[in-house]
């Protein structure tokens, strides 16, 4: 198969949670576990920081492996969702997988795929897997898919691990309160491995705590730790909670020498030696124009609290959901005084742009009903003035059909 008919063998054959949803969820790790032994067991030919949590793990992801960039090491990288292009997910030193090893992992393994039938998700893990150890990586980040506990990346044991805030998502899965969702991100700690907690919450710090002590792990709270807070390229002020969390994970590395200016040089050229994409990333300077990837009660809150303190003369949101959200809750969140610009992205979990005006109403927003997002960006860029502000959000997938 040429590059194109790989991925599209790979979206469309398999269920894939992004385009799906729950219905694509795997509840247990025998097929990972599988498909590892198949690939004799790549996870075991490299070193990694295992990342978890609701809010942050793919910003502190970039900034860990940016810091050990840095440093002089070879860094894997292994994130998703992707914006733009598959290849995103799987990078070493900020370069993408090359699409000829794309093919020929899946031209070798199709047969396995098939037959087992394996998920979109635990095939991509499996080729990050076999590409960083068949690269000879000194260390790969690993950024959990969905939860923790029943992830397919919870097959390795790291020398760190990771947990970022924890808020409400993906509650159909995890569980419908902090404590049952920090239960499955804390599935990610390993016996004697050092678990970095980035912020202490009253409801969940007893379940880290607790599971820490039954693996005989450290814990660390890395919002409490006296260090100084270096400055990050990553815009956005909730970005210091994520940055001391990754000192904290950094300063628990045994067996790499990372000095403060590989970690102050690291924070400040994240997007430049990553690639990072979509969070507060500038799309137009006149107007302004930001794009950010919240699509959760705790990120938008912390978004919208930084479009607060913007300076404009009016503001501009062109706002999308997929349908499996909180919509009612998250949609009560955004301010009336704005111009909304109600969008579906493109893809089968997009939530009806006639449903979310409707809420969008009950909550005394106004606006105008898109199709799709180009083109609500599109008449947002029209109506807005020079000194005005205009927002892309709600959603991973409408950020993506714009950066």
């Amino acid at each position: 198969m040429k590059y194109k008919e790989t991925l599209d063998w790979m979206f469309n054959r398999l269920p894939m949670y992004q385009q799906k949803g729950a219905s694509a969820f795997k509840d247990k790790l025998d097929n990972i576990q599988n498909f590892a032994d198949h690939l004799n067991n790549p996870e075991k030919g490299f070193k990694s920081i295992h990342v978890a949590g609701t809010n942050g793990k793919g910003s502190s992801s970039h900034m860990l492996a940016s810091i050990l960039q840095e440093a002089g090491y070879k860094v894997g990288l292994y994130t998703s969702p992707h914006l733009k292009d598959f290849r995103e997910r799987i990078k070493i030193n900020g370069k993408k997988v090359k699409k000829r090893f794309v093919q020929t992992f899946i031209d070798e393994h199709r047969a396995f795929l098939e037959y087992h039938e394996l998920s979109f998700f635990e095939m991509t893990v499996g080729m990050a897997f076999t590409h960083f150890a068949q690269e000879l990586v000194d260390i790969a980040i690993i950024e959990v898919g969905l939860g923790g506990r029943l992830d397919s990346t919870n097959i390795i044991v790291p020398e760190v691990s990771l947990i970022t805030n924890i808020g409400y998502d993906h509650m159909q899965i995890l569980g419908d309160t902090l404590e049952k969702i920090a239960l499955e991100k804390a599935g990610i700690i390993k016996r004697n491995v050092p678990v970095v907690i980035s912020e202490r919450q009253p409801e969940t710090e007893m379940i880290f705590n607790l599971i820490a002590h039954q693996k005989k792990s450290t814990v660390l709270f890395g919002d409490e730790l006296d260090m100084v807070t270096h400055k990050t390229d990553l815009l956005g002020e909730y970005q210091k909670k994520n940055s001391k969390g990754v000192v904290a994970c950094i300063q628990q590395l045994k067996g790499f020498e990372v000095s403060d200016k590989a970690i102050k040089k690291g924070l400040s050229r994240v997007v430049k030696n990553t690639g990072l994409l979509g969070r507060w990333q500038i799309l137009d300077d006149k107007p302004l124009t930001v794009c950010d990837t919240a699509h959760n009660k705790e990120s938008l809150q912390t978004v919208l609290e930084q479009v607060k303190q913007q300076k404009y003369r009016h503001l501009h949101i062109v706002l999308g959901f997929v349908n499996d959200k909180q919509v009612d809750d998250l949609v009560a969140m955004f301010p009336k005084e704005a111009s909304y610009y109600f969008v579906k992205p493109n893809i089968p979990r997009g939530l009806d742009v006639k449903k979310l005006f409707a809420i969008a109403l009950e909550h005394g927003l106004s606006g105008e009903c898109f199709p799709q997002v180009s083109s609500g960006l599109e008449q947002a860029k029209k109506n807005a003035k020079k000194k005005d502000l205009i927002y892309v959000g709600g959603s991973t997938f409408v950020v993506a059909e714009v950066v």
